[in-house]
């Protein structure tokens, strides 16, 4: 059923200050409204609670990409366009352009953004699993200040974030610290193009005299959130690559993987083939490591 959206409210704050001011002093009443491109599916079909929406895409304060010595800092205001033509996140950090370029058509990615992706939650997004493997981390802002926590940590559960009803996210920072690392992603879906992801994988890993010194993995879609893998990076850090012990090593990561791996049953796909493609997914990365 479509919303009546005569039943809606729309604002739109002046200035990030205003906004901030605005959902302290009303806290938990509205929706954030950035490209859209998720958030207007839920009003076309009657999905959406909120009656109160407030635009943030005018916000300039939220679109930015900058970057110091250590680390990239992305707005929450910044589109997939954005990201895909900025020269040092396409140099350092393929992995995001590449689910960038994932996300719906040329004009999604020019209106929908890097905060609304994460935001709203959902563990098939696409851009959840590069920035786990990057390791980021988020900044929450509210009237109260600013607080910084390990992306890894801010999906709860299906649809829950550490993110309190005053806050906004405001960036994630990816470090620059992967000059020498190989970096994976793959994402399987019923087309090659403009489609939710089935199973998507994205890892990264430093390799020493044929070992796994250190590996990071996110998923999407093997769990009730964006996945960081970590027991599989347990059980694959220190891990020897060599000819004669890659098959011992790929046996490690695949059953450590479908261990952790939740997936559900959905119209999609089915759990069993989540987990058996995704392990499918790391043995194609570790292969190429060993080569």
């Amino acid at each position: 059923m479509r919303s009546d959206v005569a039943a809606y409210e729309l604002s739109a704050p002046p200035t990030l200050q205003a906004l901030l001011t605005q959902i302290a002093s009303e806290r938990g009443r509205h929706a954030l409204i950035a490209g859209g491109t998720e958030l207007m599916v839920a009003l076309n079909t009657g999905r959406l609670g909120s009656r109160s929406l407030i635009s943030i895409q005018h916000l300039r304060e939220l679109r930015f990409v900058r970057v110091s010595e250590s680390v990239v800092e992305i707005g929450a205001g910044t589109t997939f366009t954005d990201i895909r033509r900025n020269e040092t996140i396409a140099k350092e950090l393929p992995l995001l352009v590449q689910a960038a370029s994932w996300t719906g058509s040329i004009a999604n990615q020019n209106r929908a953004t890097i905060g609304g992706n994460i935001c709203n939650a959902s563990p098939a997004a696409d851009t959840p699993p590069p920035l786990l493997a990057y390791d980021a981390a988020v900044t929450l802002l509210s009237v109260r200040g600013e607080r910084t926590i390990p992306y890894s940590g801010f999906h709860l559960g299906y649809k829950r974030m550490q993110l309190e009803p005053d806050e906004i996210l405001y960036c994630v920072s990816v470090p620059r610290s992967y000059a020498g690392w190989q970096q994976y992603i793959r994402k399987v879906g019923t087309r090659n193009a403009q489609a939710i992801s089935k199973t998507a994988l994205a890892c990264v890993a430093l390799v020493q005299q044929q070992r796994i010194e250190e590996i990071r993995i996110g998923a999407a879609s093997l769990a009730d959130r964006p996945l960081r893998c970590a027991g599989v990076e347990d059980a694959l850090r220190r891990r020897s690559l060599a000819p004669e012990e890659i098959e011992a090593t790929v046996r490690t990561g695949r059953a450590a993987l479908i261990r952790e791996a939740k997936p559900i049953d959905d119209i999609r796909s089915t759990a069993i083939y989540r987990s058996v493609v995704a392990a499918n997914l790391l043995e194609e990365f570790l292969s190429q490591l060993a080569s």
